[in-house]
């Protein structure tokens, strides 16, 4: 079961069972979106389009620290976790709707990670240091961008989408 997915859905374990891990009062601590809040979430974020255009981050990055773009970026403004648009889902209805939940949470720390990340690899490129900044795209950058996607696709599994 995946990441996301064990908070939209009930544990299906036998309560009589040995294996079972949770106690059945305890279910009701659980996230469970019926089909009309799942849709009305899934309405609110195009989590296909949040995965391409947090995708088309990265290589605009690319573009930058190799050559192939003029785009003149700005650490201080790439830092910034809230200005694209899956950032202003994350800080507004996504966190009214989701923000209790510890996935979520950590949804949003990976995401600010990334713009962290891709802050530095833009100031070692601005500084004139094309090693550093390819090094940072391809490490921690990378990393945190790989993050952000498969913890988008398991909220898109989660929504049953």
């Amino acid at each position: 079961m995946g990441f996301f997915s064990r908070l939209f859905k009930l544990r299906e374990q036998d309560p009589a069972s040995p294996e079972t891990t949770w106690a059945v009062e305890d279910n009701g601590s659980e996230l469970v979106l019926d089909p009309e809040d799942a849709a009305l979430l899934m309405t609110e974020l195009d989590i296909d389009a949040a995965i391409a255009s947090h995708e088309r981050w990265t290589l605009r990055l690319q573009d930058m620290v190799s050559g192939r773009s003029q785009e003149v970026m700005r650490p201080e403004r790439v830092c910034l976790d809230d200005r694209c648009d899956l950032g202003r889902w994350l800080y507004g209805t996504g966190r009214v709707r989701l923000g209790s939940y510890p996935a979520f949470g950590m949804l949003v720390a990976r995401h600010r990670y990334f713009h962290l990340q891709a802050a530095e690899v833009v100031a070692a490129y601005r500084a004139g240091d094309g090693p550093k900044a390819q090094a940072l795209l391809k490490g921690s950058c990378r990393h945190a961008s790989n993050q952000v996607v498969l913890l988008l696709k398991e909220l898109k599994r989660g929504l049953g989408r």
